[in-house]
């Protein structure tokens, strides 16, 4: 009687990772950008309370997006480290803990998503605040998401700055994808760093902007489709 390996192989934990980050990367983009810019207004607490009251089924579908994200994301650790492992098991597995340490705080920070809700329903207990001081309640629960996915964030740099020095370490992907990668784990870690150091963030705003999101979506996007189309199949074909 012979006996059947339950590990799964590199071209499988690629496809794993790379199917659920496609998933990840849509998600991500219609929370971010469609929920969160389209429904909040900065520094103006009532029209912000009241694009959620108006768009309600939008912010709750952000809310799903977003829970999705987060799932998902443990799944992509997983998977990222099982496909690394074989270049680098500790460096493999510090890479997967920055990554979990930036999914458990994107968890924290979407308390303040479910808070928004109650803080918008109309509850009788929450008659004894006045609708302004409602307002300003919800401002700053949003803030408090913001912030904690932004030091997420910053976690989730130095897990793309590993994943990059992974890559260039491995052989057997394109240099360029690391490169890219490196590049994009900077450029989170140097947004939050400004975040905090800046008094006068906003007015370099849409620089840092491109700094993130350039690299970011160039690089992840591209290691995403390489990871479903040739992903593990180097390692493979050596075994």
């Amino acid at each position: 009687m012979t006996s059947r390996s339950t590990e799964i192989s590199p071209r499988q934990a690629a496809r794993i990772a790379g199917s659920a980050n496609l998933i990840v990367f849509v998600l991500a983009i219609f929370a971010n950008f469609f929920v969160v810019e389209g429904l909040i207004e900065p520094g103006d607490a009532a029209a912000t309370a009241a694009n959620i009251v108006d768009s309600e089924g939008l912010f709750r579908s952000g809310l799903v997006a977003f829970t999705v994200v987060f799932v998902l994301d443990l799944v992509i650790t997983w998977a990222l480290y099982v496909f690394f492992r074989t270049v680098s098991r500790d460096l493999s597995l510090l890479t997967a803990l920055f990554r979990l340490v930036y999914t458990a705080l994107l968890g924290v920070a979407l308390i303040g998503f479910f808070l928004v809700l109650q803080l918008v329903s109309g509850a009788e207990h929450l008659a004894v605040f006045e609708p302004g001081q409602l307002d300003a309640q919800v401002m700053l629960v949003l803030d408090g998401f913001n912030y904690g996915w932004l030091i997420g964030l910053a976690c989730f740099g130095v897990h793309l700055i590993l994943l990059g020095y992974l890559i260039l370490k491995s052989g057997f992907i394109p240099r360029v994808l690391g490169i890219l990668l490196l590049l994009a784990g900077a450029g989170y870690v140097i947004d939050t760093l400004a975040n905090a150091l800046l008094a006068n963030y906003d007015d370099f705003a849409t620089v840092f902007l491109l700094i993130v999101a350039v690299p970011s979506v160039v690089g992840e996007l591209a290691f995403t489709i390489w990871l479903l189309w040739r992903g593990g199949k180097a390692q493979e074909a050596l075994a």
